[in-house]
């Protein structure tokens, strides 16, 4: 069932500059809980209710998206680098691939006894970055996948136990950037991490809960959730928009109230220099 919104709260869609800070309301709603921000040129892509919508940077209302012969989505979605298609996760399960400009959309994923969560398309279009949910003795288990845009075989990147999530391609095409709590003493402490090959990196080192790696040139963006959040909740106070720089310091972008939906997929202009996110204060 898609999310909505609770009495008297709010979904509010921003964009901040990078280089000034400077952020600016796009668009704001109290009957429709949209979520996760996407980028196709001039425009932001949104999803709620189950289906997509796209706003221009500008403003104005939100229009529906088709989405031909595709079952209910949740808001996991990408669009491909030269913005014709956008790639969906659905409720059944699936992976599907959707003319932005109209027409049926078509089933990517395999049958594999697993449950497809999209987060990532590679520089060149040629692939999709997922997460994998199956069951395995009574517990839920997540890894880090791989399939051709087109369809066929997948590839699994991890395969282990560690809560993993949030894998998407860096610019170069070879890293996969994703949470995980491989490093974590204590449940639910995901921190940030890439991989390439057989090459495991950790990114991020601190108390906080980091989430959804976004990254851009030398930059990475993400989801910062406070110490002892397990999982990535809607609606908690204290939700940072981060950015991990080249040097491994860290830019506080923005604070919300949110989580779950804020900044779940590629948020980034295609030119580098703003990131798309949703709040969703309570009044």
């Amino acid at each position: 069932m898609a999310r909505r919104l609770k009495p008297g709260q709010t979904a509010e869609l921003y964009v901040v500059e990078i280089a000034t800070g400077e952020r600016r309301l796009v668009y704001s709603s109290n009957t429709l809980l949209f979520e996760a921000p996407n980028w196709k040129g001039d425009q932001l892509i949104v999803n709620g209710d189950g289906s997509l919508f796209q706003i221009n940077l500008t403003g104005g209302e939100l229009t529906k998206l088709e989405l031909l012969g595709v079952p209910e989505i949740n808001n996991d979605h990408v669009v491909s680098p030269d913005g014709s298609t956008v790639y969906v996760s659905a409720e059944d399960g699936h992976l599907y691939a959707v003319p932005i400009a109209g027409g049926p959309g078509r089933r990517i994923s395999n049958e594999h006894g697993i449950h497809h969560y999209l987060h990532g398309v590679s520089p060149d279009g040629s692939r999709l970055s997922y997460i994998g949910l199956e069951t395995r003795g009574g517990r839920r288990i997540t890894n880090v996948y791989t399939v051709p845009a087109n369809g066929g075989p997948d590839v699994q990147v991890t395969d282990d136990e560690f809560a993993d999530d949030g894998a998407e391609y860096g610019p170069d095409g070879e890293w996969i950037y994703f949470n995980s709590e491989r490093a974590a003493t204590v449940p639910g402490h995901a921190q940030l991490f890439r991989i390439r090959g057989e090459q495991t990196e950790q990114l991020t080192f601190d108390d906080r809960v980091n989430w959804f790696p976004h990254p851009a040139g030398s930059m990475v963006a993400y989801v910062s959730f406070p110490p002892g959040t397990l999982g990535h909740p809607a609606d908690v106070d204290d939700v940072r928009i981060r950015l991990l720089q080249a040097d491994g310091q860290i830019c506080e972008l923005a604070t919300v109230f949110g989580g779950q939906g804020t900044m779940n997929v590629p948020s980034w202009s295609p030119d580098g220099t703003s990131l798309a996110y949703v709040a969703y204060p309570i009044s």
